[in-house]
């Protein structure tokens, strides 16, 4: 679960916030007058793996609002 700290809370200690998420894996929301403005989180590299499953599966779209020209089996 995420904690919640007002700006003027987190500047001071600032630190010790960032040793927290280190250290307990934990989320920070930082707040301006109650509304959530940023979010903390711990740092974790990125894996590359989900998006390479993906690549050459989407096709490119020169004119995308053109009518598309093929033979749908639903329709049949």
């Amino acid at each position: 679960m995420a904690e919640s700290v007002p700006k003027s809370k987190f500047k001071p200690k600032a630190f010790e916030y960032l040793r927290l998420v280190e250290e307990k894996n934990t989320e920070i929301i930082i707040t301006d007058h109650g509304r959530p403005v940023a979010k903390i989180v711990p740092y974790s590299p990125d894996d590359d793996s989900t998006l390479r499953d993906l690549r050459g599966l989407v096709e490119r779209y020169d004119r995308p609002t053109a009518p598309v020209e093929t033979d749908w089996d639903a329709v049949q």
